[in-house]
């Protein structure tokens, strides 16, 4: 049977809006890669719909260009774009290194980050790589555009706090790298899968000769929502980077995550050794790239 009976194009953000709110709660979708709704639909992991509505003809949308210092990315820009740009590559590597890990080939071509953030899962890889970044996210709505912490889109697993009827995700707005800075993702996956995530972990470090002097960390799916590693941030932040830090930081990042057994993952011990190689790999990485960049820099 079909999933839907309409498929509008519109030209831009007010055109979107007023479409939205033309349908009834929950009978009109947002779709740009659509390669996780197409697939809900014809599976019927969500209801049919009245109309699709495809954002990839609006400009704002497909913009992806570094204005002052910030480097923006529209919400329908394809992942493989950003896995491949040099930009991105420069001054947003875990982002890089995330969405090249989303999918296949064929997928990453058509697949948006936008999409990613959207389908609001703990585990999302885009999402993970931009928290670590510090990323905020741009919104659309009927009295203009707001700005946003990314992680204020997230209410639990596959839910976001956008107003399906009223609201647009635009686009992602990241700060520039400056030296000193670098940033990494890692993540472990069954090896017969490229779909889910067992754990995935980013990092966003920015080194002061042998201090590190500010990081980020974020960890999914530890929790209903992407988890902040804060708790490790604070041991992290201030000192020189050793085994016996490190050790103080996983134990302080397993207190604030909530772990737990998934047949469709991996056990919950099991996730938190992961828990500690995957930390011990994401800070290792950025502390190298970061010295690796302020020699280049001098």
């Amino acid at each position: 049977m079909p999933t839907y009976n309409e498929y509008l194009i519109p030209n831009s953000i007010q055109d979107v809006l007023r479409v939205l709110s033309e349908y009834a709660p929950g009978s009109v979708r947002l779709v740009a890669g659509g390669t996780d709704l197409l697939l809900d639909l014809r599976q019927g992991r969500c209801p049919a719909v009245e109309a699709l509505v495809d954002v990839n003809s609006i400009p704002e949308l497909q913009r992806f260009e570094i204005k002052g210092d910030h480097l923006y990315i529209g919400a329908a820009v394809p992942l493989n774009d950003l896995t491949e740009s040099p930009m991105v590559i420069q001054h947003a590597q875990a982002l890089s290194e995330a969405t090249g890990l989303i999918g296949g080939p064929q997928v990453r071509n058509t697949a948006t980050l936008g999409g990613n953030v959207a389908h609001a899962l703990p585990a999302g890889d885009g999402t993970i790589a931009l928290l670590s970044l510090g990323a905020k996210v741009r919104i659309a709505h009927k009295d203009g555009i707001r700005e946003a912490p990314l992680i204020e889109l997230y209410a639990g697993p596959g839910k976001s706090t956008l107003d399906p009827q009223q609201e647009l995700i635009v686009e992602f707005v990241l700060p520039l790298k400056k030296a000193g800075q670098a940033s990494s993702f890692k993540r472990v996956m069954r090896p017969q899968g490229v779909a889910l995530p067992i754990l995935n972990m980013a990092a966003w470090m920015e080194r002061e000769g042998n201090l590190i002097k500010d990081i980020r960390i974020a960890v999914g799916p530890a929790g209903r929502i992407p988890q902040s590693g804060a708790a490790a941030e604070e041991v992290l932040r201030g000192n020189v980077l050793t085994e016996a830090l490190l050790e103080e930081a996983l134990a302080a990042l397993l207190e604030s995550i909530s772990l737990r057994t998934s047949k469709l993952r991996a056990t919950k011990e099991y996730r938190i050794h992961l828990t500690g190689v995957l930390l011990r790999g994401v800070v290792h990485c950025a502390w190298e790239r970061a010295i690796e960049d302020i020699k280049v820099v001098k």
